[in-house]
């Protein structure tokens, strides 16, 4: 039987991103048949894969799961946390198969977040070359100017390099809090309020509302549901990969 990296056994099977599990080969945390695997080893479903002390059960046969969570604020993107923080896995009461999240909203920001089991899928939305759009609902003090848009529409420096062009749309603007609804196309850590701040803009509340072709709608805070299968086909025509 043809084996496969391990990397995407593990994604494939729900344990984590392709990128953890790169980081927990690394680590020395991943076992093939008693051994310590290493980044580019192989492996298929004869093989015992232990990920720390917990084997991984492998199947091609499983059942692809693609779910939408509208993550309320308090909650951190993990599947488990070691300061015993509320997890985003809390909420998806109901769900048998093992899914992780698509990227990360950080702990006091809210909206749609997507989980998979499905690596390939997530890996396609993640990689930086896909450029898949995000919407976000952000919510400032005070009154934004006209060159604070221009600015974050032409995009900020942060860590050295420049945000790639943003798309700035206000839709409430007074003196003491305005509204702005910001498109970007890249996914750097905190990115929506780091480019705010580099403006002198403070965010008093961030709703992501949509990723690439797929909305939150109206879908209540906490509340999942999984995606339907126009959704599906609609994301992967985003990233270019009709299935």
């Amino acid at each position: 039987m043809e084996k496969i990296r391990l990397q995407k056994i593990l994604s494939d099977s729900g344990i984590c991103s392709r990128r953890k599990a790169e980081e927990l080969i690394s680590q020395g945390l991943v076992k093939v048949n008693g051994k310590v695997a290493k980044l580019g080893d192989k492996a298929n479903d004869r093989d015992v894969i232990m990920v720390d002390g917990e084997r991984v059960r492998y199947s091609k046969k499983r059942r692809k799961i693609y779910i939408m969570l509208n993550k309320p604020r308090g909650y951190v993107t993990t599947m488990s946390d070691e300061l015993d923080r509320k997890c985003v896995t809390e909420l998806l009461d109901g769900v048998e198969e093992r899914v992780y999240p698509v990227g990360r909203l950080d702990r006091n920001s809210e909206g749609l977040l997507l989980f998979t089991n499905d690596g390939n899928f997530a890996n396609d939305i993640m990689h930086p070359s896909r450029h898949i759009s995000k919407t976000y609902r952000v919510t400032v003090h005070s009154k934004i100017t006209d060159e604070q848009v221009v600015r974050l529409t032409e995009g900020v420096e942060l860590d050295g390099r420049m945000t790639l062009p943003a798309t700035v749309n206000v839709e409430l603007d007074s003196p003491e809090r305005s509204v702005m609804r910001i498109t970007i196309r890249e996914g750097r850590n905190r990115q929506i309020r780091r480019m705010c701040e580099a403006v002198g803009l403070e965010v008093v509340r961030l709703r992501r509302t949509s990723i690439g072709p797929v909305k939150l709608g109206m879908l209540k805070p906490g509340a999942w549901r999984e995606l339907t299968a126009e959704e599906i086909r609609a994301m992967r025509n985003a990233v270019g990969k009709e299935q």
